[in-house]
């Protein structure tokens, strides 16, 4: 999106939080806070908030824009209003007038739709071509260390405590962005940054207190958007993290629910069963499906109702917003499984409708293709359930993937790729050897660098789109401890102090320094390797505990052969002649020694191999 002007920015701050006030009446915010002329859908609900405001009757003075209901709600202090634009309406200032019982004017609100940024509808999202970089953003870099500790929000900073907040920010990440970009990483995918305001373990980011607002411990709301522009204009796309399974106990409405079915379980903290299952189980029993969809994550995270009508628009349009305010690539959604189906296909279906090249990950984390594939677009299901989403991250090749690592076979590998027919697109996965949730991977293979290296070029070379957890070009590690806190550990060198620098390198011990060249090496290479953008996968049955595939198109192919022997093994060319032309020659992406291709090859022990075919 193109910078506000100064002179709008402003304004729309002010909106936020200087309202003209006549009588008693106060409204204290509108959501969405502003909106954009030219969307696709021309339909917009505002939630208005303020107290005992009920009775007001609003009016709209704006050309090509109708207020069409007015819908009051048991809570006396809200308002909800269903706005119409037309497609020709223009950008503009909108005045809303509250009207009370004597038909006086309570309040008047300036409500501001903005231009919206050209080519918006038709960005495109992150795609086969990228590479994703994921960051916790409180263990990354502290660029602001006033920020870390602020007056009204519960939780301070404390980066002694494992859980705590340790003060990382948007900043470092806008720091560290030419870091990014130079290993080769092409999209950024961040955990939330959305208010979390709680009185413990509010650094995740999962726990949101205001869809609208950044936390300010991390920054502000532009400060978000201004990363998502230097980002793009370095070539990283920004992917963000969303959450309409849950909020944070302490958010703002939790005081003044709007309905008394705004969230489930009738307001009550019921742990959900976490058996997602139940969703395609053909003898499930109606009260276990209840119990994962209704129930509670934790007593600190209040399970939302989407089947609530107002509510659903809420988030949908929470969404949008984000989207055409931070110019974003992707949308990763976290518990895809776990909200309402239904309304996660009228979600998916509301955000594609707007932005038809965009992408969006679900997360359902289950080692189980089968039940992972339900959920993907394209997908014919035994119960007649249509979904919209175009990707999943795909947790059974990670799992299979450390299997193989720690068997010393890469059956388990092979065996679960041969799945893909359970999917309508695989190569629209996100495959990924660890994130924020689980053990690092490094720490998961035993700290074997020779298994790390022959993961990391799998990951980077299968079909999908490849996600590495930041510190992973480092070896970050979480070895015997399986605490989250842990496992997002501080980027070294992201804090004033730190003895070692994961940037520079100063400090890193070889290994590490290797291992950061090594991931570099086939990053960089990856982003002109067509064939791994848009190809197909052939792959072989492994033999003598070697892993071989190729990744094609009509003009370029790859052959990648991963040994996980202890001994060199050598392979019978013509066995591949399926996909290997006669007599071809080829370069090895990491030794960078040239190889014709007849006869044999020697794959070295415990060594990947990646030959970019000429």
């Amino acid at each position: 999106m193109k910078p506000f002007t100064t002179s709008i920015a402003l304004l729309c701050l002010s909106l936020l939080f200087v309202i003209p006030v006549f009588g008693q009446e106060k409204i204290d915010r509108i959501e969405p806070p502003f909106w954009w002329a030219g969307m696709k859908n021309t339909n917009l609900q505002l939630l208005v908030h303020g107290e005992n405001i009920a009775h007001l009757r609003p009016k709209v003075q704006y050309k090509g824009l109708s207020l069409e209901r007015v819908i009051k709600v048991k809570s006396p202090n809200y308002l909800f209003l269903d706005l119409k634009m037309d497609p020709t309406m223009e950008p503009g200032t909108c005045n809303i007038v509250f009207l009370n019982t004597n038909q006086e004017v309570a309040v008047s609100y300036n409500y501001e739709f903005l231009t919206r940024e050209k080519g918006s509808a038709t960005r495109e999202g992150f795609n086969n071509s990228d590479v994703l970089y994921l960051i916790t953003p409180d263990r990354f870099v502290n660029a602001d260390p006033s920020n870390d500790s602020l007056e009204g929000l519960k939780e301070k900073s404390n980066r002694a405590f494992k859980g705590g907040r340790h003060g990382g920010d948007i900043a470092g990440i806008e720091k560290s962005l030419d870091y990014i970009a130079d290993l080769g990483f092409t999209a950024i995918w961040v955990n939330p940054v959305l208010e979390n305001d709680q009185e413990e373990y509010s650094y995740h980011g999962y726990s949101t207190t205001d869809f609208y607002k950044v936390d300010p411990r991390f920054g502000t709301n532009e400060d978000y958007r201004d990363l998502s522009r230097k980002a793009k204009e370095k070539g990283v796309k920004f992917i963000m993290d969303m959450i309409v399974n849950h909020c944070g106990s302490g958010h703002w409405w939790m005081e003044d629910l709007p309905t008394e079915d705004w969230l489930n379980s009738t307001g009550e903290y019921v742990q959900t069963n976490h058996k997602k299952s139940v969703i395609q189980d053909p003898y499930g029993a109606k009260i276990d499906r209840q119990i994962f969809v209704d129930g509670w994550f934790v007593s600190t995270m209040p399970d939302l109702n989407q089947r609530n009508d107002l509510l659903a628009t809420y988030l949908t349009q929470n969404s949008i917003w984000w989207i055409e305010y931070a110019d974003l690539a992707g949308i990763r959604m976290d518990t895809y499984p776990y909200p309402d189906m239904d309304y996660m296909t009228e979600w998916t279906e509301a955000v594609m409708h707007e932005y038809p090249d965009f992408n969006v990950v679900g997360e359902e984390w289950n080692g189980n293709p089968a039940i992972v594939s339900y959920w993907q677009r394209g997908k014919q299901n035994p119960n007649g359930y249509t979904s919209e989403l175009k990707s999943l991250m795909d947790f059974p090749v990670q799992e299979n993937l450390v299997k193989a690592l720690n068997v010393g076979s890469w059956n388990p590998v092979y065996e679960m790729l041969a799945n893909d027919f359970l999917y309508p697109d695989p190569d629209n996965l996100v495959v990924f050897p660890d994130n924020h949730d689980m053990n690092r991977f490094y720490a998961a293979i035993g700290e074997d660098y020779a298994k790390f290296k022959l993961g990391l070029a799998m990951i980077l070379t299968t079909r999908g789109i490849p996600q590495i957890y930041y510190g992973t070009e480092i070896l970050m590690s979480n070895p015997g401890n399986g605490d989250h806190g842990i496992i997002r550990s501080d980027f070294p060198g992201g804090w004033a102090g730190d003895q070692v620098d994961g940037f520079s390198g100063e400090g890193l011990t070889p290994q590490q320094k290797a291992a950061k060249d090594f991931l570099k090496n086939i990053l960089l290479w990856r982003k002109g390797a067509k064939a791994l953008h848009d190809g197909k996968l052939l792959h072989y049955v492994p033999e003598h505990d070697t892993y071989v595939y190729f990744r094609y198109n009509d003009s370029h192919k790859v052959m990648v052969a991963l040994n996980m022997g202890t001994k060199p093994a050598t392979l019978k060319l013509d066995r591949f002649s399926e996909a290997l032309p006669a007599q071809a020659t080829g370069k090895d992406v990491i030794s960078g020694k040239v190889y014709k291709l007849s006869g044999d090859l020697t794959v070295p022990a415990m060594t990947p191999m990646i030959i970019d075919l000429d």
